[in-house]
């Protein structure tokens, strides 16, 4: 019986892996959200098939205006990796009961995602609690721009229902703005470069740094596909983070590509990567991000989205959102 027991057993571990095997077999192809004008590392391993190569998949990109529509296509089984998805979508999908795992941090930033305001209103840092009442804000709702105008109101003592906010993409809110159909603009990357053309913004990086207000980006993945394709998604993530190494080591020499790729020109490229931080390995495992202090900070947005209203309820803890298994794979490949 004991033999006949070990021998089921067996079986049945041979058939599980059979299964496993079978199941990583049949992804011959995947396809990874990103941003335009958002010009990270990783777009030199994308315009050179590295991850094809390395992956051993066809590997699609498919872009995106917003990290609330990269959730969307996640669920419906469209995307498989999320490219610097900001906290704040991350979080609302999340808390919904989305299987979403923030499986790496993307790129810390302050600079280049903000607040807008149109330069003839003459409004500072300094009146903005009484001058800010009533003017219309043009924002991505449930974005980690959305978050920080959030906070930038709450550091000045206001609230959203004090201003007349619509819900704009970045490239169309940078437009009515230059067209004076919104009074604020927040966004990032090239839109809000455009839009500092016709205003200015209300709180520097290290001035919302200073307030409180974090600003950064994860790598998100389906939990099921990470689980089911632990392999694959390990390689993913030791791609990017050579990408990572190498521009640390030569900025410059990845200007030129990441302009092409990104749709911004060689100086635009430039002066976004200089407001972007790619934290090493050794760092993102650290306390500070994925072994603790990224699952408070997810608690910390989603409970302020609570009190906000955005959101209706939040997770008792987001322990169960990260997954931080993975790159300490790719940490060790």
């Amino acid at each position: 019986m004991r033999n006949n027991m070990k021998r089921l057993a067996g079986l049945a571990a041979s058939a599980l892996f059979a299964a496993t095997t079978f199941a990583q077999a049949e992804v011959k192809e995947i396809t990874v959200a990103y941003f335009l004008e958002w010009p990270l590392p990783i777009e030199r391993a994308k315009v050179e098939g590295t991850f094809d190569k390395a992956l051993g998949v066809k590997v699609n990109w498919r872009s995106f205006d917003t990290g609330v529509a990269m959730s969307a296509a996640a669920a419906s089984g469209d995307v498989q990796f999320l490219i610097s998805q900001g906290v704040p979508p991350f979080v609302t999908a999340t808390s919904a009961g989305q299987d979403l795992k923030a499986i790496d941090i993307s790129v810390n930033y302050s600079e280049n995602d903000n607040c807008v305001v149109r330069k003839d209103l003459e409004i500072t840092k300094d009146n903005a609690a009484t001058e800010l009442v009533g003017k219309k804000v043009g924002v991505p709702l449930g974005t980690a721009a959305h978050y920080g105008f959030l906070k930038q109101l709450e550091h000045f003592g206001l609230t959203a229902a004090q201003l007349q906010v619509v819900d704009l993409t970045p490239p169309d809110a940078a437009a009515a703005i230059a067209q004076g159909n919104i009074d604020v603009f927040c966004g990032w990357g090239g839109s809000l470069a455009r839009a500092k053309e016709y205003g200015n913004v209300l709180l520097t990086g290290p001035e919302k740094e200073a307030a409180g207000i974090r600003v950064f980006d994860v790598i998100s993945t389906p939990g099921a596909f990470a689980a089911e394709n632990p392999d694959l998604v390990t390689k993913f993530l030791k791609v990017l983070n050579d990408e990572n190494v190498a521009y640390a080591a030569d900025p410059a020499s990845f200007v030129p590509v990441l302009a092409k790729d990104s749709g911004l020109d060689e100086a635009g490229t430039k002066a976004q990567l200089d407001g972007f931080q790619f934290p090493t390995i050794e760092e993102k495992l650290s306390d500070k991000w994925l072994a603790g202090g990224l699952q408070a900070f997810l608690k910390s947005v989603a409970d302020f989205f609570v009190s906000t209203g955005n959101i209706p309820s939040a997770l008792d803890s987001y322990d169960g959102a990260v997954d931080a298994s993975y790159l300490e794979a790719a940490s060790k490949l």
